[in-house]
This record gives C-alpha cells, structure tokens and sequence, in this order.
C-alpha cells in the first residue's frame, strides 16, 4: 500500500520518473548551455544572458517571437489532443 502511494505521489514507478527526470534535465542542460549559462558559475552567467539579450534589443524579441511561434506549432496541437483524449476520463 505505501509503495502505491509512493508511485503516485512521484507520478509514476520510481525508476521511470527518475530515468524522465535525467532525460529533462540533460535537455534544459543542452537548452541552458546553448543560451550561454554555466553551472559552475550560474549567477554570472545569467548576468551575462541578460546583458546579451538587452544589446540584441528588438532583434532578440522577434527571434523569441519566432521561436515561440515555432515551438506553439508543436506544442498547442499535442496539448490539445491530449486534452481531448482525456476528457472521456
């Protein structure tokens, strides 16, 4: 009894979940890595970032922009058919 409630509060088996959670991390870790952010020195790091995104200006915005609308393709669809499929639920 207490190892179900165990899964359901990590939200699945615990082997799972942690095996998702090192997938995640290692791909915010390439995302973060991409956006110039070091782990050793993060404060730095995200002064920097924000330095770079303030000297780009409105370039930055519309790349952000163009990015978001890119990802929202994927994303909205898949949330909404998720959505969708479970509202028999």
């Amino acid at each position: 009894m207490a190892e179900n409630q165990f899964s359901r509060w990590m939200g699945g088996s615990p082997f799972w979940v942690l095996l998702r959670l090192i997938a995640l991390s290692v791909v915010v870790g390439v995302i973060l890595s991409a956006l110039g952010l070091d782990p050793m020195n993060i404060l730095s790091s995200l002064e920097r970032l924000v330095r770079h995104l303030f000297n780009f200006g409105f370039d930055t915005v519309e790349r952000l922009w163009r990015y978001f609308l890119l990802g929202a393709a994927i994303v909205i669809p898949l949330w909404l058919i998720t959505r969708l499929a479970n509202r028999g639920r």
